[in-house]
């Protein structure tokens, strides 16, 4: 288990420190509201716009749950079907996750499903709610591997400085594979390297308004078939 601590952002919602690799698993400026920016905003939305009555959605870097947790609040808002898998190998203790204040910014509403999120068993899917089924898998991203079923990506790694290995040939590789034609990643980063290499597997690159705090960030394109 890896040594961290929680603090609040500048949007009132928590984050944690890990000590283990020097960074944040969210922004300081605002947990909720980057979350909302780059992976709902930028990732979600658009296939909900589209008339996508289903969505898959592969997350790589569950953390704290919050991705999880907005997605499955927004799939009950919009009633669209959602299926959610959330790959973490390094879960976050229990009792740090009733620590966190997300329930209480986002609604008792939130309660519940966050609750739901973290103590479920791992490698199982269950209907959260009737638009919202969830899996989460204790797994190495580098050991993860799907036939083109998702829709949108979710890449929510550690920094690159942090982990490199996650942001290489390697695992883009085989989140490129997961995708469906048609489907997009999205990610925080918008690093030079990262792009390159995310074109070289074939993507379109698309730089898109970062949330508070970054200029830039990354969606990118599986073309169609």
């Amino acid at each position: 288990m890896q040594e961290s601590g929680i603090f609040e952002t500048s949007d009132g919602s928590h984050s944690i420190f890990s000590t283990q690799y020097g960074v944040s698993y969210h922004s300081k400026y605002g947990a909720v509201q980057e979350s909302r920016h780059v992976f709902l905003e930028a990732g979600l939305y658009p296939l909900f716009l589209s008339g996508a009555e289903e969505v898959a959605v592969l997350e790589t870097g569950l953390g704290t749950g919050l991705n999880a947790l907005l997605t499955g609040l927004e799939a009950a808002a919009q009633k669209r079907k959602v299926y959610y898998l959330g790959l973490e190998a390094y879960p976050i203790a229990p009792e740090q996750a009733k620590s966190l204040n997300y329930p209480a910014v986002l609604g008792e509403s939130a309660a519940e499903l966050f609750a739901a999120i973290h103590e479920m068993p791992w490698g199982k899917p269950s209907a959260l709610s009737h638009y919202f089924t969830f899996e989460k898998q204790q797994a190495r991203f580098e050991a993860f591997a799907s036939a083109p079923k998702f829709d949108v990506i979710y890449f929510d790694a550690f920094a690159p400085n942090a982990q490199p290995e996650l942001w290489g040939e390697e695992v883009l590789g085989r989140m490129y594979q997961a995708l469906k034609p048609g489907g997009r990643l999205v990610t925080y980063c918008a690093k030079g390297a990262v792009k390159r290499c995310l074109k070289g597997l074939g993507f379109t690159i698309e730089a898109l308004p970062g949330p508070p705090g970054k200029r830039e960030m990354t969606r990118a394109v599986k073309p169609k078939l």
